[in-house]
């Protein structure tokens, strides 16, 4: 069967976009590798249907890390026999570009998001012509691909004359049935994801003196320390607490657990703009009412099944007026909880595979 080699730079066990692609296809039958890399915190890996396999890198992060994991993925690779290689995001290009090259063999691009919009990177001159200009060399190079929201397809084609297909991210369905009625002991806003810049963690902390429920906020990243000296500061020690990370199927149990889930990110780039996170989703399945950004693709979807509090920017006023209508609004909150049951049903992974399954249909067989 077809061998396929997916190549990400996170430690594999939180991408639940790319467990979910790997299982589908290795159900498909394709044989499929997930190569990551070994964190400082890294935990073991969960069994999954497919092989898994995890580079140690003596840097941790900045340049000198990603200069090193590229040469070690690309040396794995070479001696490796593959149909297909598929990099995930523009921080491993690279190596599958050569090693497709090399080898002869099919290459195709994963795009989690728009690389080279975030903030992030805009923020840092050096860092965004360095990676600009790999997007720009590389990703034309790149003629199959996916990614996850309709406004990045169109940005690409534009700009790189590629299209790519769209392959949201979305759960699978399971169980929604039998955890559509949780009974909520206490009021929680649940933030999950990564705790980085421009996710309105500046903002949204301030608004918890002014709202009557707790924070638990689920995730790691570059804001972590600032997140906690941001809840000393505003004297919400008593009502915001950080969780730290959970694996998915963890993640998944306290998503159903809480009140209001939170999708804030600040339109610093066009990655944010035109994102559609995997977040949105999950407080779908979850059956819990969310506040969102007024983006265009949450506007979409949100105009169709209706799950969500639309909000223009993360301004403090905003999120708390948005959350406390959530809060007091029974009637509100009880129409968006019941069209999540119902948009559930329409968007979720069964469907969204059908898509993935026959783009790797056509390109390998």
């Amino acid at each position: 069967m077809p061998r396929i080699y997916f190549t990400v730079t996170n430690d594999l066990s939180y991408d639940q976009r790319m467990i979910r692609i790997c299982t589908s296809l290795s159900g498909a039958g394709y044989t499929i590798s997930l190569i990551g890399r070994t964190a400082k915190r890294s935990v073991p890996l969960s069994p999954q249907p497919y092989y898994q396999k995890r580079l140690y890198c003596f840097f941790d992060k900045g340049k000198l890390f990603y200069a090193e994991y590229n040469i070690r993925l690309f040396l794995f690779l070479l001696f490796k026999k593959a149909d297909a290689v598929c990099a995930i995001d523009l921080d491993t290009i690279l190596p599958c570009y050569y090693i497709s090259v090399i080898k002869g063999i099919k290459r195709i691009y994963d795009a989690h998001e728009y690389f080279t919009q975030q903030k992030e990177i805009l923020s840092r001159p050096f860092i965004y012509r360095v990676w600009h200009s790999i997007e720009k060399r590389f990703t034309p190079k790149f003629k199959n691909g996916y990614t996850v929201s309709e406004s990045i397809c169109n940005a690409f084609k534009s700009k790189y004359g590629v299209n790519y297909t769209l392959i949201r991210n979305m759960p699978l369905l399971n169980g929604f049935e039998r955890n559509a009625e949780t009974v909520h002991p206490q009021k929680i806003i649940l933030y999950q994801g990564a705790v980085n810049e421009a996710r309105g963690l500046e903002t949204l902390i301030p608004a918890m003196k002014n709202i009557p429920a707790v924070l638990h906020i689920y995730g790691d990243g570059n804001f972590v320390d600032q997140t906690n000296e941001l809840i000393v500061a505003n004297k919400v020690q008593d009502k915001v607490f950080m969780k730290g990370k959970l694996l998915p199927n963890e993640l998944e149990q306290v998503t159903r657990q809480a009140f209001i889930g939170l999708n804030l990110v600040e339109p610093t780039g066009l990655n944010q703009v035109y994102s559609l996170a995997n977040k949105f989703f999950d407080f779908i399945h979850g059956g819990i009412p969310q506040v969102t950004m007024h983006f265009p693709e949450y506007k979409k979807i949100n105009d169709v099944y209706d799950v969500a509090v639309l909000i223009e920017d993360t301004e403090t006023g905003n999120i708390e007026k948005a959350i406390n209508r959530l809060l007091t609004d029974e009637s509100l909150y009880a129409l968006l909880k019941e069209n999540c049951k119902k948009a559930a049903k329409e968007l979720n992974w069964q469907m969204e595979e059908k898509k993935l399954l026959t783009f790797y249909k056509n390109l390998i067989g």
